[in-house]
């Protein structure tokens, strides 16, 4: 569970800024969590996909990490328009919302991450990388074949085949 990053695991946020950000999409904006070092340009930009409970805690904290090491780091919310999980106690109960989110709206968003990137004036979407765990794992597979401007994916226990429901690219 993503609880235990909650209480284990502590990047501050020292040398670096860090926050929630808002990202524009095709149909409205979308809640992100962003981390970079205080000084510098041209950083090189990493996408972090979430795993089935969201942007919590711990993608929080590797976002943190990533930026201490050099990174523009960004976590987009990718089904937070089919709903909010953060509340919810158990995978049965976020289950049905992650089903209904398409692949073809997260690989949009996640090239919405690099166009807010490449704008704010400090990262290098030429320089661009993603990182997914579970449910994410499967999206960088899929972000792989998208965007022929990626140089380094690293999936973590992701399945590449993917419900029905979110087939449609």
């Amino acid at each position: 569970q993503p609880v235990m990053a909650q209480t284990t695991i502590t990047t501050d946020t020292n040398g670096i800024e860090a926050g929630e950000v808002k990202v524009k999409t095709a149909d409205g904006d979308m809640p992100a969590y962003r981390a970079m070092p205080q000084t510098g340009s041209n950083l090189p930009t990493i996408l972090v996909v979430q795993e089935i409970f969201g942007v919590h805690e711990h993608i929080k904290d590797l976002c943190r990490r990533l930026a201490k090491a050099g990174y523009f780091a960004i976590a987009p919310e990718l089904y937070a328009r089919q709903g909010d999980v953060s509340k919810l106690k158990s995978i049965d109960e976020i289950r049905p919302i992650v089903a209904k989110v398409p692949d073809k709206q997260v690989m949009s968003d996640l090239d919405a991450c690099v166009d807010f990137a490449k704008t704010s004036g400090r990262a290098n979407g030429g320089k661009l990388g993603i990182t997914g765990f579970c449910w994410g794992g499967r999206v960088v597979w899929l972000y792989a074949a998208h965007n022929n401007n990626l140089k380094a994916g690293i999936a973590w226990y992701g399945r590449v085949v993917g419900d029905k429901i979110s087939a449609g690219l």
